[in-house]
Formats: C-alpha cells, structure tokens, sequence
C-alpha cells in the first residue's frame, strides 16, 4: 500500500471533477440507493462513510466515528484531509457545495485526488443530500472550522467559517427524509455487521459505533490490528479450526492483495468472501476465479511432489479443496471496473493474474514451510475427493433408479396444471394431515403441495453422498427440478414460489429451519433470488355469533376485541395448535389465498450473518447455541411448551 500511497501529491479544487447534474435522485431514489426500504436507509450511513474509508485507503485517516442521535439523524466524523473548501475553477462555488449538490462530482476520476477508492461512482454525498431532510457538513481544514447547512439536497446557507482549529477532518450529520423512505429507524446490530467488516478489512483502522437512542447509550469500538487474519478468526469462532490462519499479500503492478484462509474440521461446505476496494463482491469476479484456480493448482503440485498423490490418482477438484475452508480475499486496485452500481462483481481482467500469481508464490512457499500444517490441509482435501467420489456413486444409483432426473415426480406431490414456472408456487407443508387440508383448499391451476413427515436431515453435519437419497430431501430436490450443489440449475426450477408451510410451534420452527439450512448450503440461488418464502397461519380464531377474525398474536386478538367493542368473555377464541386443525376453506382464507394470506420472503442481506447463523443453530457446537438462545430467548412469542 505505500506505493499507492507515495504517488498522491494533491488533493485540491482542481481535483473535484463534474460530470453530471442532480435531477430525478428524489424522484427515482432506487435508481441510487437501491430501495426506500430499511436496506435502502442503511445504505445512506455507507455512501458516507465511504469517503472516510477511501481517506483511510489513501492513508490520511486512521479513526471514523458513527453517532445515531435521538432523533435517527446521522453523524459520521472521520480525521482525514477534510472536502476542499475553495472556489471550484470550474462552477465557481465552494467545492464542499460541489460535492453536496453535483451528482457524480468527487476526488475520485481523474486518479489524482484517490489512488483507490471504492465509491469510485461519486454519488455519495450528493445523493444523501438529496434524500435527506436536513444535512450538515462541517469541514475541519487550513486551519479552520467550515459550515454549510441543505435542506431536501439544498443549500440554505452559504459555506461560511464558524471557527478556528488545528485537526483536520470532515463531520457530517444528516436526517432520511420520511417522505421518500418507508422505515428512517436505523438498526444497530446492521449498522454495526457492516462497520465491523469494514474494520476487519481495514487493519488498524478505529471505527467507533454510539448510539444515543438508549437512556445509557451504547458504544462499539471496532478496531483490528490483525485485518483480514481478525476477519477469518471471527467467522471461524464457533468451529473447530485445524491450524492457525494463513496469510499472505503481494502488491502488483499498482494493486494490493491480501488473503487470509483456514480449513475446519467436519466442516464441508466453502465459506469464501471477496472484496474489492472494501466492497463486498457477493458475485464474485476475477479475484474469486484468482485465487479459486490458484490454491487448486498450488495443492495439486505439492501433492504430486510429495506423493499425496500418487501416479494413478487423478487431481483434486476445486470444491475438493475448498471443502471446510474459510478465506478473505481483499483487493484494493486502482481502477475497479464493477457491473453496475450495486458493485457485487469484479470485471477487471487483469486481477485474475495477479491474485494467481502471489498466490502461486507465497502460498506455495507456506506450504514448503510448513509441512505438518500442509498434511492436515491435503489430509482433508483427500477425504473430501473421497468422499465426492462417493456422492457421485450415490448420485448416479439415484439417477438410475429414475428419481433426481426423471419425469416422474414424488409420489406425494399434488402438482398443478399451471406450466410457467413464474406463476407457479409449492407448499411444502409439514405433516400428512395439513397436507390434507392444503391439496383440498388449494387452487389447483397454481398451487403444488408437498407434504414432508419425519425427521429430515440436519446438512450442516453431512456430506453431499448424504444428501443424496436420502428419502425427506429426494422428494422436495425432484419436485423443485433443479438438482443441487455442483448439478444446480436454475433455469430448470419449476415453481417460482417455494412457500415453507410448518406449524407455528417448536418443531414446526425446527422443519423451517432444516429445511432453509438445506437451500442455504445446497440451493443457495433459491434465496438469493427471492423464490423462498415463510408461511404465516394465524394462531387464533375469535368468534362471536356470525362473526370471525383472524389474529396472528395475543396482541391482534386484544386489538380486533377492542376495535369490535366486545368482552373477551363474550367471544370464543380457539388457539390452532397445527395446521391440521384447521379445515381447507380456512386454510386456504388465512394462509394460501394470494388476496388475503401473509408470507415471508427469505432475503439473503448477509452472507457472513447467515454462515454464522446456521453455524450455531446446526452445527456440533452446543455452547454458541446455547449461548444464542439465551441471548434471544427474550424476543421469543407464543412458544408452545
């Protein structure tokens, strides 16, 4: 990083480059921020604690403060340079006014002002501004304090001085307008996922989260010194590691790698993440392909040379040594070329060689070095190839015996007659007895039912040659057509609806989770691309004479008694203990009707959250679940004991 970092001589009004105006951000908000939803709220504190990042990156900021103030305003105040504050040579207003009213204006075009940058698009403040009801910016630079204050993106007062001082910096404090967003109430622990990322990929960077919203406010302090390796150990925290995190870098040709990877025991899927220029790359790109391609050829060398692999053998696969690893891969490059504004995937060529090549150098010299933690790394490789060899034996007799990749659908599928998979839906619905009432109270032109019995498997402590036959999942992987895991295709996916139907008790939450624990980890693409969804039967039924209300909480049954003026007393309120009591005309009224039902969509925000998610609840650790429960057994309602 210091070569990036020698090469910034200036940074000044000259560098503040305009290349468009700011019509239509608060017309079409989601054209910038994504949505007027909470991701969309969020994403503001990010735009703007992007620019204190790239100071960071450009090594003139080492501490970044995030204040939540009471009234769900913003505050992000950072030690780097401070906006340039002089009379822009082209506009021929104050620059901090450029930056704030100027879509796409910022240090971050002509390679001047930021040697790397990751919101290299320059939209950040400006954009904030507009979607804001109110936005204060206060500059800390040449010695002087510099105020300007907008309102709805404009400037109601002129960029003036309000005082002297000798730090540098730039504070801004800014409220989301509650005409363009849905929710402006910010979430802690989401603010606090992605600052503690940013921490993690930042290394000796000090991020401080407060939140004042609390009678005792509550304050975070994030702050890694181990970076990455930090990173990897977090993620790792409830597993069984077999050896210290490796790490190594390479700076080239202007871009900076670093990577830092550790196996797990009895672990088999890949837990792999990638950014560039601090943006999480949840697509991948050419610095994922890098180093995927790399590692498999760095081990397959070292298992020829050494005889792991013998003459016969055939090489490891890719998802071989993949199998239990954890890794970060971070690269900060001058020019990243992403697809679009969401910047989920890196298209730069040239990273793909350069990720290749440091990691054919220093971990192949890592290896070399370390020879007994090599043996426990390829030991596991080995037995994942052996144990891939079996899954494809498994998936083969499966095959033979006409069920994964024949016509003929599960026995116990009520299909519909619908073909276009885009209208189509699937229940799949706990127990024969709610499958009953749903094939009966189903609109059968639609609607596919697939009642599940039994204890499913738990995939998070098996093998793919588990998976394969086994006689609760067989029939929901034939019914959804896609196959899984490496055979995964989604173009082959027949309904475009996957709705989870359990009862609203303990084990109807334990066959949702078992079952969303298997799309994660085999079928991720379902989520990913909002094709899963949650049922929500009602828990109640209150009658009084010819009248009946549904309520899905002890707090809509107090609310439709009030609103109707009626004494508890008077009324008969049935609590369905399962899906099977209720007959299929309720059913389908309160649960599968499209006009009247409520259902959840499943939405993959957090990949690193998920992982650690299923982790505890379906992993062989019981001390981070018991853990887990306790710490939220408090938002636990209407548990049936």
């Amino acid at each position: 990083m210091q070569e990036i970092n020698n090469e910034l001589n200036r940074y000044d009004e000259s560098n503040i480059q305009v290349l468009e105006g700011l019509e239509a951000v608060r017309k079409r908000p989601g054209m910038y921020i994504g949505s007027t939803s909470s991701r969309g709220l969020h994403h503001l504190v990010y735009e703007i604690m992007d620019n204190s990042i790239d100071e960071a990156l450009a090594g003139f900021c080492n501490e970044i403060n995030i204040i939540i103030n009471k009234d769900n305003s913003i505050t992000n105040i950072d030690n780097g340079r401070g906006i340039p504050t002089g009379i822009h040579p082209k506009l021929g207003i104050s620059t901090v006014e450029v930056v704030h009213t100027i879509l796409h204006a910022g240090g971050k075009f002509d390679g001047q002002g930021y040697k790397v940058s990751g919101g290299l698009h320059g939209v950040g403040a400006s954009v904030v501004n507009a979607l804001s009801e109110f936005l204060e910016v206060e500059v800390f630079r040449d010695g002087h304090i510099y105020r300007q204050r907008y309102e709805r993106g404009k400037p109601v007062t002129p960029v003036e001085i309000i005082g002297d001082t000798e730090i540098t910096g730039t504070k801004t404090t800014f409220k989301p307008d509650p005409e363009i967003f849905e929710v402006t109430e910010f979430d802690f622990e989401v603010l606090l996922t992605r600052l503690r990322e940013l921490a993690f990929l930042n290394k000796g960077l000090k991020i401080v989260l407060r939140d004042e919203r609390p009678n005792e406010p509550v304050v975070k302090q994030l702050h890694y010194e181990g970076g990455i390796v930090s990173f990897v150990e977090y993620m790792d925290r409830n597993k069984d590691p077999l050896h210290e995190p490796v790490y190594f870098d390479g700076y080239k040709d202007g871009s900076y790698v670093e990577i830092a990877m550790q196996y797990n025991k009895d672990v088999y899927i890949e837990n792999i993440h990638s950014f560039a220029n601090n943006i999480s790359t949840a697509e991948g790109g050419t610095h994922l392909t890098g180093f995927k391609t790399a590692i498999t050829k760095v081990l397959n060398d070292y298992a020829r040379k050494f005889n792991f692999l013998k003459e016969n053998d055939k090489n490891l696969l890719g998802e071989d040594v993949r199998e239990g690893l954890t890794a970060v891969i971070s690269v900060k490059i001058p020019d990243p070329q992403f697809e679009g504004q969401t910047k989920t995937k890196l298209g730069n060529s040239e990273v793909r060689s350069i990720v290749e090549s440091i990691i054919n150098e220093k971990f192949a010299s890592f290896l070399e070095e370390n020879p007994s933690v090599t043996k426990l790394i390829l030991d596991k490789c080995l037995m994942s190839a052996r144990a891939r060899e079996a899954a494809r034996k498994a998936r083969e007799l499966t095959r033979r015996k006409n069920v994964l990749e024949s016509t003929t659908l599960p026995g116990k599928l009520a299909d519909c007659t619908e073909r276009d998979p885009a209208l189509c839906e699937i229940f799949i619905v706990e127990g024969d007895s709610a499958g009953g009432s749903a094939k009966q109270g189903r609109n059968r032109k639609f609607q596919a039912i697939l009642p599940l019995w039994g204890k499913m498997l738990n995939v998070e402590k098996a093998r793919m040659d588990k998976v394969y036959g086994n006689d609760k999942l067989t029939p929901v992987i034939t019914a959804l057509g896609t196959n899984i895991g490496q055979d995964f295709d989604i173009t082959k996916l027949r309904y475009h609806k996957i709705i989870l139907m359990a009862d609203a008790d303990v084990d109807g939450a334990h066959i949702r989770t078992l079952l969303l624990t298997f799309f994660y980890r085999y079928m991720t693409p379902l989520i990913s691309n909002g094709y899963v969804y949650i049922a929500q039967p009602p828990l109640y039924k209150i009658t009084k004479g010819k009248s009946e209300f549904y309520a899905y909480n002890d707090v809509e049954v107090e609310k439709i008694i009030k609103e109707n003026q009626w004494k508890k007393e008077d009324c008969t309120i049935q609590r369905f203990k399962g899906l099977g009591e209720m007959n299929p005309d309720q059913l389908w009224t309160t649960t599968m009707d499209p006009e009247t039902r409520t259902i959840l969509r499943v939405e993959l925000e957090d990949a690193i959250a998920a992982d650690e998610i299923f982790t505890i609840l379906m992993g062989d650790k019981v001390e981070p679940r018991k853990e887990f429960i306790q710490a939220n057994a408090k938002l636990v309602t209407n548990l049936d004991i």
